[in-house]
């Protein structure tokens, strides 16, 4: 566990855990869902990366210049691979200073037919943190690739969610992108509306502007922000916890399968790079 600090704010990180944030505590409250004491599942953690691709890949499966990719289910109970690799894996404390964490993490080829290195940098500031994530291709092929970070957020019955987006990806039963719908539906984040609802919300929205404000009730407590090729927010709005996800991400799920998803294609060498702030 590495801890980071700087001034009335303290940040906490897993490397072993996916490269988590276990907790991040500004003037003794947590901005974040905090993690407990001993938990080693990714998903109970405060935030994770996303790397190489964010969301389901329908059956795992996919088809790139002319070549068939089959991956692994990675999450029980659904065929469809979750998140990508870095989530799942430890990643290696490359520096640590008081207030800044370098991780990285090495993939070789295996299912995912490409060699990898992922980098993730943790900045803690007094009145915020930043988080800045890349990914560059090691093989000679051209390598699909996305980004993106899951932090979960702490709900009250008066949490509101304020985001400029365009539309929204509907879902179907598998919680995969089934059609596009153009301005609000159900939830208007752009005018400000409630977290809460009478379903589980788990969708991707378009035209993310690269800004999100978090209010319990009027009062502005949190501001996200992130690198302006994540034009996709993803949702996560799960019945009856005490938490909810806003995801910057840079492509939409099932991207192999819907056009113009934002999913990159990196050659030899090459490198993409997000980031996201929250700030107080």
């Amino acid at each position: 566990m590495l801890r980071l600090s700087s001034a009335d704010t303290s940040l906490d990180i897993n490397p072993d855990v996916g490269g988590s944030v276990s907790r991040l505590i500004h003037k003794g409250a947590d901005v974040l869902r905090p993690t407990l004491d001993g938990e080693q599942r990714v998903l109970f953690t405060a935030c994770f990366p996303l790397v190489p691709f964010c969301n389901r890949i329908r059956n795992g499966e996919f088809m790139v210049e002319g070549h068939k990719v089959k991956l692994p289910s990675n999450h029980e109970g659904s065929p469809h691979t979750l998140h990508g690799h870095g989530w799942q894996n430890r990643w290696k404390v490359v520096e640590a200073t008081a207030s800044r964490a370098v991780l990285s993490y090495r993939h070789a080829p295996d299912s995912w037919p490409w060699e990898y290195e992922a980098t993730l940098i943790y900045e803690l500031r007094p009145a915020g943190l930043r988080a800045f994530l890349s990914v560059k291709n090691l093989s000679r092929s051209t390598m699909p690739a996305g980004l993106g970070f899951h932090p979960y957020f702490n709900r009250t019955p008066n949490s509101r969610l304020k985001a400029a987006v365009d539309g929204v990806w509907i879902s179907d039963d598998e919680i995969l992108p089934r059609n596009w719908h153009g301005g609000p539906l159900k939830k208007d984040w752009t005018h400000t509306d409630t977290v809460a609802h009478d379903i589980t919300i788990d969708n991707a929205y378009t035209g993310f502007n690269g800004r999100a404000e978090i209010y319990d009730g009027d009062h502005l407590t949190h501001t996200l922000r992130a690198s302006p090729d994540c034009h996709w927010l993803h949702v996560f709005v799960p019945l009856g916890e005490d938490y909810f996800c806003i995801e910057p991400v840079n492509h939409m799920p099932d991207p192999f399968n819907q056009p113009n998803s934002g999913l990159k294609c990196l050659k030899a060498g090459e490198t993409s790079i997000v980031w996201m702030d929250i700030a107080f």
